[in-house]
């Protein structure tokens, strides 16, 4: 009986030792990446993903495939995410609305919990740019404006979004009240912007670049804690005194909680090798002015939550609908 005993443990032992393996990461991944895009193609998001995926595909030989699940801002291909296998199959690269979901969104189809952060892929200020014909030439003259003409100067801007949240904590700490048009995607508030419809937006320096490069956008300020490179003569909002956060667009890679960690680190490794390879580099830096981060899991979960503690706070302060 001792050794029937015996010789089921070492079977079972045995069959459980594939598992083992599998769940290290020596032979994974045995099929093509899903990478989950919750964004239609266009914007930021979209380049992000097929660029970083490509670099990976390069470097390692893995098959990767850009999966867009647009909807929701972002909510319907993050459940998709959320609710795939955990067997580091499925990805999703996403933008920084990502994290405002639970604020906004009733009944949300997943939790944060059910995401783990892979990778923080980088950052890049937004920037406040007008019509050309508005007498603005920086931001404190919005504000003037604004103040004599109470709910009159109009922005344009995208709902649930960071470009909201910094907009209404910039109307609160300085004094001004601003006419919120909103829209549904980023094109169609620059095309109201080139044509004079609305007085200014805050939006991504790569989406603002080609306007501004052809004279038919004026920047009047950035957003981050230092000038943007690629706008080196406009002062951010801070240097003009303004009172803000230093605020920025960033892109994020996910994967479904439960995935062994070991093939996390390994995903992680690859992501972090793509995104700080120099080609990749100045592509993120040419077309959207990204500074590249190529975090860790714990420091971009440790920032997700910084986050999180202080867009939540301006939301509840300034009762903060998603439309």
């Amino acid at each position: 009986m001792m050794r029937r005993r015996t010789l089921l443990s070492a079977s079972a032992a045995a069959l459980a030792a594939p598992r083992l393996m599998r769940a290290d990461g020596n032979d994974w991944p045995k099929g093509p990446i899903r990478v989950v895009v919750p964004f239609p193609p266009g914007g930021t998001t979209d380049p992000v993903a097929r660029i970083l995926a490509a670099k990976v595909s390069e470097n390692t030989g893995w098959q990767t495939v850009i999966d867009n699940k647009p909807g929701a801002a972002g909510a319907i291909g993050a459940a998709i995410a959320a609710k795939a296998p955990p067997d580091g199959l499925t990805w999703m690269i996403t933008f920084d609305s990502h994290i405002l979901s639970p604020a906004f969104t009733p009944n949300l189809a997943y939790k944060d919990s059910d995401l783990f952060n892979v990778m923080l892929v980088g950052r890049a200020a937004l920037v406040a740019v007008c019509h050309p014909d508005r007498p603005y030439r920086t931001f404190n003259d919005v504000i003037a404006d604004a103040r004599k003409r109470p709910g009159k100067v109009t922005c344009g801007l995208l709902p649930a979004s960071g470009q909201l949240l910094i907009t209404a904590h910039l109307e609160k700490a300085n004094g001004f009240e601003l006419n919120h048009i909103y829209y549904k995607g980023g094109g169609p508030i620059m095309q109201d912007l080139l044509a004079g419809v609305i007085d200014f937006t805050v939006t991504t320096i790569g989406a603002a670049q080609p306007h501004v490069r052809a004279g038919k956008a004026r920047v009047l300020g950035t957003t981050g804690e230092k000038r943007a490179p690629s706008l080196p003569d406009s002062p951010t909002l801070g240097e003009q005194g303004i009172s803000t956060y230093p605020t920025y667009s960033w892109w994020g890679v996910y994967v479904p909680a439960g995935t062994p960690r070991p093939i996390v680190d390994r995903i992680g490794a690859e992501l972090r090798k793509a995104a700080r390879a120099p080609d990749v580099a100045k592509k993120f830096a040419d077309q959207i002015d990204m500074e590249i981060l190529a975090s860790t899991p714990e420091e971009f979960a440790a920032f997700q939550q910084a986050e999180q503690e202080r867009w939540f706070k301006v939301i509840k302060e300034n009762n903060i609908k998603s439309d």
